[in-house]
């Protein structure tokens, strides 16, 4: 609360008080209204102040407020523009909101002062029809540029039953084609230069070295890339609208299918946010089981990576060892959670069922089992000498252009940054365990690879010390929004049996108010930003994932290179399509 006011305290000696208030929340994240004629010189300052050095922006969202039963928002507004902040070197999160009227209203873009707020405008401007004045590129982004309608917004309709069945004619077909069509002029890019005649090149929508339906449109000088357009959305499938009609509760498996190769990981950065905003607190044994369980599932993404990018640069062997020792962890999971890849297993205060018997015997199998294959696929894939050459000094990045960009995880700690949000901010229990976060110094693709090989072993040292303290105690909070009265009193006591009926037939009602959580996943820093009215559904879920941004970048850092280097930097950031589109 203190930073919180030193903050407020800080604008309003730079700015006239009467456009800036404070509000409160959940989540205790200093909450600040901000005129949107204000906007941009108050992110100038946070930014660049010495005193406030917020100079990752971390995340930028629109809220539809039209249909808001329970307010908290300070200003009237028809709309809100959220923009969260965060200062590495006070580690702390600030989040500013802009209120706007109208239909159809305008704000001052961020983009000349956050190089990442390009596509986050873009996205909003795509979702709910607010614009950016001063944008470079303002276009859709997710949808297709013939999409009718602004999807977020709440008049859009939420369900495929609410709108008519589609027709794909002659002509319309004819128009979509033309509209898939990639025109440079409008990216302001030429055909030709003084002295070469530039060549524009299709990878994707669908290519192996893209890993999912991603389209990069890339201009260049024969073998050199000039500039990249990466063309995403063929994977969006909507799941912030999800959010906002289904209950709490059966949102928890739509998570899995963002990061797809995360597992919990995912129901665990949502129901942080869930169990903010309701007040729960869980039991310790609840936070050591989703330590081991995230922990494993990060260990199984790692080995897609490791495998795959391997196979990007030409190794065949490697995928096929790495997916042997990810199906062993898939069988712990199976054993635990009765699902392998999407166990929607995380439950509101708890996990859906204890730890079954047998437990330990198939975890320390694999901690045995799995340092002496580590370490071969190491000498394997690091130490061979075509993955070296094509991947040391490819797709390089500095510290400072890490944090301009957003970039988080991995590709962050490969600059030398010592940062994983597991240490700096922890979370379920992980300031009680002890790992080591990986560095490296250069920032290439080779140094991405080196970290995440490390952040295996760490993993490993993890599961092993929740394996040999998993503390008593149940498996989920005792607490009424998310465990059932006592069965044997529903007989007797009427409203135990009201409380019962309601939580289980709609689902727990959470307090009206926001929050939002933040995890180290497994590609980077993954959040729910989560607002309610006090209902049994949220009114509106804001999924902020590590690889949005770190698309985003890869035009950036593949300039000067050549489309077979594109591969290797593709390889080395880790991403995932439904991570970016959701």
């Amino acid at each position: 609360m203190r930073f919180a006011n030193s903050i407020l305290q800080h604008l309003q000696d730079h700015f006239n008080a009467d456009v800036l208030q404070q509000q409160v929340t959940a989540d205790e994240i200093p909450t600040v209204w901000v005129a949107k004629e204000k906007i941009v010189p108050v992110i100038q300052y946070l930014k660049s102040d010495p005193h406030q050095s917020f100079s990752f922006l971390y995340d930028l969202c629109g809220i539809d407020e039209r249909n808001r039963t329970k307010k908290t928002t300070a200003p009237p507004s028809d709309f809100t523009v959220v923009y969260h902040l965060f200062s590495y070197s006070k580690n702390h999160f600030i989040r500013i909101k802009v209120a706007l009227l109208g239909a159809y209203p305008s704000l001052p873009s961020v983009t000349s002062v956050y190089k990442n707020a390009n596509w986050y405008e873009r996205e909003v401007y795509d979702m709910f029809g607010i614009r950016f004045e001063g944008h470079p590129h303002l276009q859709r982004i997710l949808m297709p540029h013939t999409w009718k309608g602004y999807p977020l917004r709440k008049e859009h309709p939420a369900r495929a039953t609410e709108m008519g069945p589609y027709q794909l004619w002659d002509e319309k077909q004819d128009i979509e084609q033309e509209a898939l069509r990639f025109k440079p002029e409008e990216w302001g890019m030429q055909r030709e230069s003084d002295d070469a005649d530039f060549m524009f090149l299709n990878i994707g929508p669908q290519h192996p070295g893209t890993h999912g339906v991603l389209r990069i449109v890339l201009q260049l000088d024969g073998e050199d890339i000039v500039d990249a357009v990466p063309e995403i959305g063929f994977h969006h499938r909507g799941a912030e609208k999800m959010g906002e009609r289904q209950s709490w509760h059966t949102y928890i498996p739509y998570t899995d299918r963002v990061d797809y190769l995360g597992g919990v990981m995912n129901n665990l950065a949502y129901l942080l946010a869930v169990e903010k905003l309701a007040g729960i607190e869980v039991p310790d044994r609840v936070k050591v089981i989703r330590v081991m369980l995230c922990e494993l599932f990060r260990i199984a993404s790692h080995l897609v990576w490791f495998g795959t990018f391997a196979q990007d640069v030409g190794q065949l062997s490697p995928v096929f060892y790495m997916f042997t020792d990810r199906e062993k962890i898939f069988d712990i999971i199976e054993a635990i959670c009765g699902g392998r890849m999407h166990p929607n297993w995380f439950r509101i205060g708890g996990v859906s069922q204890d730890l079954p018997k047998g437990w330990q015997q198939l975890v320390q199998s694999f901690v045995d089992h799995f340092p002496k294959q580590l370490k071969e696929y190491n000498n394997m894939v690091m130490r061979n000498s075509i993955f070296r050459a094509r991947t040391k000094g490819i797709g390089v990045y500095t510290l400072e252009e890490a944090i301009e960009w957003g970039v988080t995880g991995a590709g962050l700690r490969a600059c030398g940054f010592e940062w994983d949000f597991r240490k700096k901010r922890p979370y379920s229990g992980y300031e009680l365990f002890d790992f080591d976060i990986p560095v490296a110094h250069n920032g290439d693709c080779y140094d991405r690879s080196v970290v995440r090989v490390e952040e295996m072993r760490q993993s490993l040292r993890i599961i092993e010390q929740c394996m040999n303290n998993m503390p008593e105690g149940g498996y989920k909070a005792d607490h009424p929004l998310t465990t059932p009265p006592v069965k044997k009193h529903t007989m007797q006591d009427i409203e135990t049996l009201i409380t019962h009926f309601l939580n289980v037939s709609w689902g727990p009602v959470i307090p009206a108010g926001e929050a939002m959580s933040c995890i180290e996943a497994t590609k980077g820093a993954n959040s729910y930003y989560l607002t309610s009215d006090g209902s049994t559904a949220a009114y509106r879920v804001r999924i902020r994932t590590p690889s949005f941004p770190h698309m985003q970048m890869v035009p950036y850092i593949s300039k000067g290179y050549t489309v077979a280097d594109l591969l290797s930097i593709l390889g080395s950031v880790d991403f995932v399509l439904a991570d970016i589109d959701r």
